[in-house]
């Protein structure tokens, strides 16, 4: 199997992936939070335990693939795969598994490789222009063209970052929960709580419409927009925006590339 790792500034994410194609499937997956001071050796004492409640082994990874937006991490997560799986990994975005689609825009090499791995992947499974909205610690919006190229983007402020920000230079406001409304949908708060929450929510959600719609209108044609990223159900039931959520996105993309560089071979 394939350890697929999508190495980002809040959390990493390990999955395993079997198959490949149509058959693939994605078996386990397990996060833990970006620290680029973690070793290899810590990464492995817990990857083992989660590995053996899946009733999966070490042995069962034959190949591990790494996308990552911290280089200081990237080190660690080598020599996890040289000294712990037995295997040298590949860096999505490095020889042998260069994208292999085209980065229009002025700076190339400044695009993320989460940003560049879902534009694989959601190319390779949505017809068409496509919008990738992704939820992390900024929330991104790429354009995808229906050839495949990447096109350009927005990059905002995670729904978690803002409200750091916000108690953090706030002295009176307290931290809350971040949750979809339920029942009273009103957006005039009765209470410093409810306004905060309106104020985050709605305003993100106002933020999810407006910025599509901009986008939309620029692209000019037809264009499908696809959620992706753990925040992503959050906001589905209160706009009707995205067409579909791709839980996995990039996890997909990784796996995809793995298979392109097999085939090559």
């Amino acid at each position: 199997m394939l350890l697929a790792v999508d190495a980002g500034n809040t959390n990493i994410v390990f999955a395993l992936v079997e198959g490949r194609g149509e058959n693939r499937a994605i078996r386990a997956r397990w996060r833990i939070a970006t620290d680029p001071r973690r070793t290899a050796d810590e990464y492995a004492v817990w990857l083992s335990q989660l590995l053996q409640l899946e009733d999966f082994t070490r042995g069962d990874v034959e190949a591990v693939i790494i996308s990552t937006v911290v280089p200081r991490a990237l080190h660690n997560l080598q020599v996890l795969a040289t000294k712990y799986f037995g295997t040298e990994a590949l860096i999505a975005g490095r020889a042998p598994v260069e994208w292999g689609v085209l980065i229009d825009v002025d700076e190339p090499s400044s695009l993320g490789a989460d940003r560049a791995v879902n534009t694989i992947a959601a190319h390779a499974l949505h017809a068409g222009d496509l919008i990738v909205v992704d939820f992390g610690t900024a929330t991104t919006f790429d354009w995808v063209d229906y050839q495949g190229a990447y096109k350009g983007g927005i990059i905002a402020p995670g729904i978690n970052l803002s409200l750091d920000a916000l108690v953090a230079n706030a002295a009176k406001l307290p931290r809350i929960a971040i949750e979809a409304p339920a029942g009273n949908l009103s957006v005039i708060g009765r209470t410093t709580v409810d306004q905060m929450n309106i104020g985050i929510y709605w305003g993100y959600v106002a933020m999810l419409d407006g910025l599509v719609a901009r986008m939309r209108r620029e692209v000019g044609r037809p264009v499908k927009v696809i959620a992706t990223g753990g925040l992503a159900t959050l906001f589905e039931q209160h706009t009707d925006v995205f067409d579909t959520i791709e839980p996995d996105l990039t996890i997909q993309g990784l796996a995809m590339m793995w298979e392109r560089l097999h085939i090559a071979r």
